[in-house]
């Protein structure tokens, strides 16, 4: 069986995208701190993927399906870790306190 250049070609490029973006997904997944993602940026990102999905699955089965597969399964995972961990304080730090926190705090000394 002989692969084209396209295919090997589309082969490696997909091979470099997923390996790119995995220590990512793991230090978001270990870390849970989700704080320097944008919501709307995930948002448009999770659209574009689903949009684009009509292109790409009306192409012939190729590296692009699992590649596309992977942005989509990875985008969607990002969103929703960032709606359950957004919120959460940074493991080793306090919340942040208001400025009439601290004007009490000062008074109260």
């Amino acid at each position: 069986m002989t692969v084209s250049l396209p295919v090997l070609a589309g082969t490696v490029s997909t091979v470099l995208f997923v390996v790119s973006y995995l220590p990512m997904l793991v230090k978001a997944f270990r870390t849970k701190d989700m704080a320097s993602y944008s919501l709307g940026s995930l948002l448009i990102a999770n659209l574009g993927n689903v949009v684009h999905s009509l292109y790409v699955y009306s192409l012939p089965a190729g590296p692009i399906w699992f590649l596309h597969t992977f942005y989509l399964v990875a985008t969607a995972a990002m969103l929703a870790w960032h709606r359950m961990y957004a919120h959460r304080p940074r493991a080793g730090t306090e919340p942040a306190r208001s400025p009439d926190d601290v004007v009490s705090l000062a008074t109260a000394a």
